[in-house]
């Protein structure tokens, strides 16, 4: 056999030898039979959330592990079909079985990294906030750039959004965004998002065509269920209500329906506005701030707990992880993994795949 081939199996070979392992892939095998047990008792779906959950975890499973062993007949029919090619000296044949085999390597490899995100909460949906920094329209208008990016990105995963709060500008853009991110691994997907996004460009605002700096953050945390239990004392918050905001016309709501909650010893503030029922919206800020305690509870697990947070402390210099300079030149670079490219457009359109995946790798294996 032709030594490319020889080294796309053996890569492809040590990409699946990596994803079993992560997997625990006997206890794996063994955790779906058990599920699959469970699943056929009688009184299975009595308790409906609880049959929710281990039906969830075992499709999660059952799909993993499926991957693997799909990969693993692919590559052997691909290999098949390039032996049958030497043996009658056809090329197009071992033409056709290269590709199909440098092209399972690039499945498989991603499917690696996929692998990687085996933190707590990585498999779990997320909440992804925006906020505009100091700046006005200019810095505004910047976060809903930010906001049409993140979905773009969703919506090529085929991940599903829903706008939790939305508060636009005073006249354009927006100052904060809330969106609920519901895919397979979003959160771990997410998670290296979060920090300060500076963009450099021309603004389209100053009629002197000056160029200017803005700054945005970005906060992402796991979307949790109800089997992490979580103490929030009621004297801890402090519940405003409050109009949303909306287009206008007959879509104002004449309603103080929009919550607004703060955990007073964290500081954390969550708000939603995305439904006129004013209960509705304190029940989803409620889960939305057992969430974001969550992830801060996962983060002062972490070494680098200060620097985490302090990037949420000032939207401004020295807290950035991205710059997105427009002018006088185009590159994005992420500032922690010096991945850059000069495909501004594209970035802003959504493919910021190759950030998330160097920023992923970084964090796990930091912890190696």
């Amino acid at each position: 056999m032709r030594a490319e081939v020889v080294n796309i199996v053996d890569e492809i070979k040590r990409s699946l030898s990596l994803i079993r392992g992560h997997l625990d892939w006997d206890s794996a095998i063994a955790r779906i039979a058990d599920l699959e047990v469970q699943s056929q008792a009688p009184n299975f779906w009595e308790e409906a959330q609880k049959a929710q959950a281990i039906m969830k975890e075992k499709t999660q499973l059952e799909k993993a592990t499926g991957s693997v062993t799909a990969y693993e007949e692919e590559m052997a029919e691909t290999v098949d079909l390039i032996e049958l090619g030497e043996e009658e000296g056809d090329e197009s044949i071992i033409k056709e079985g290269m590709q199909s085999l440098e092209a399972l390597q690039k499945i498989v490899a991603k499917h690696e990294l996929e692998s990687l995100l085996s933190g707590e909460a990585d498999g779990n949906d997320a909440y992804l906030e925006i906020n505009a920094g100091a700046g006005g329209t200019e810095a505004q208008d910047w976060a809903e750039i930010l906001l049409r990016l993140y979905n773009r990105w969703a919506e090529k995963r085929k991940f599903k959004l829903q706008t939790i709060e939305l508060s636009t500008g005073d006249e354009a853009g927006i100052k904060s965004a809330t969106l609920l991110v519901k895919g397979p691994n979003a959160y771990g997907w997410l998670k290296t998002e979060s920090g300060i996004h500076r963009l450099v460009r021309i603004s389209p605002f100053d009629s002197n065509a000056r160029r200017h700096t803005s700054f945005a953050s970005v906060w992402v945390y796991p979307v949790i269920d109800d089997s992490i239990e979580l103490e929030i004392e009621e004297k801890d918050l402090r519940i405003d209500t409050y109009r949303a905001s909306g287009a206008g016309g007959q879509h104002v709501n004449t309603t103080d329906s929009a919550v607004r909650i703060t955990h007073i010893p964290t500081n954390i503030v969550v708000q939603c506005q995305n439904d006129r029922s004013q209960h509705r919206n304190k029940a989803t800020a409620m889960d939305m701030l057992r969430s974001r305690l969550y992830e801060h509870e996962l983060k002062l697990k972490e070494e680098k707990i200060n620097e985490e947070h302090s990037a949420k402390t000032e939207i401004g210099w020295g807290h950035q992880i991205r710059s997105y300079v427009l002018h006088p030149y185009q590159m994005v670079k992420d500032l922690r993994t010096n991945v850059e490219t000069g495909n501004t457009q594209a970035v802003l359109d959504g493919e910021i795949d190759m950030f998330l995946e160097a920023s992923l790798s970084q964090k796990v294996m930091g912890k190696k």
